[in-house]
């Protein structure tokens, strides 16, 4: 297996997200703490993780399931024995889709 997980200072991890094309950071040192089953090749966490940027210009209006613009841009995701949950409020194309974690993609 390939490790998809890169411990960052501070205490968390990044990981690569295919929906926003960009890394992750899970802070798992803080008050605020995700529960972490210790596998960087098959990572768990819980509960739900979630970005939230408003104002955002990669948000997506085609992807809206209203037909109106978002202002804002959300990524909400179970991340569960390796792959990501995306769940129906995410405002970008995976929305609603389960992928495979992967390390980043080579530029």
């Amino acid at each position: 297996m390939t490790k998809v997980l890169y411990s960052v200072t501070g205490g968390g991890f990044t990981f690569w997200c295919p929906g926003c094309e960009e890394h992750h950071e899970i802070n798992t040192s803080s008050t605020v703490q995700w529960e972490f089953n210790g596998d960087l090749e098959k990572p768990t966490f819980s509960p739900s993780y979630l970005v939230w940027q408003d104002p955002n210009p990669k948000a997506d209006p085609k992807f809206d399931k209203d037909g109106k613009f978002r202002n804002g841009f959300r990524c909400h995701s179970f991340i569960r024995d390796g792959k990501i949950q995306y769940l129906d409020d995410c405002t970008h194309k995976l929305a609603g889709q389960t992928v495979d974690m992967i390390r980043e993609p080579e530029l």
